[in-house]
């Protein structure tokens, strides 16, 4: 096999390994750049702080801005972010994130 194949093959497996990707820890990794790594962070500055939320409002929030219901400055952004989430998706980073004491 050559080196090109190698690396072809290797990005694919990489690539679908990520499309499955369900747990909560790995979902929020791309949340944790803005939000911080307990959501202890207003994103980029103007975002409320995710820690402290219960499940509920989580997934409230995240269907809100996926479906363009809810959001302020930062609706544009979260909008894109959460497009590719499923409902399963969203469940798990609702629950996720109320477990952040």
């Amino acid at each position: 096999m050559t080196t090109t194949k190698k690396i072809l093959v290797s990005m694919v497996i990489l690539g679908t390994t990520s499309l499955f990707a369900n747990s909560a820890e790995v979902l929020y990794k791309a949340c944790a750049t803005c939000h911080g790594a307990n959501g202890e962070k207003p994103a980029l500055g103007k975002s409320k702080v995710l820690k402290g939320w219960d499940s509920k409002r989580v997934q409230d929030a995240l269907k809100g801005y996926k479906d363009g219901t809810y959001g302020g400055v930062m609706k544009g952004v979260m909008k894109g972010q959460v497009t590719r989430l499923s409902d399963a998706d969203i469940k798990l980073l609702g629950d996720y994130i109320a477990s952040f004491k």
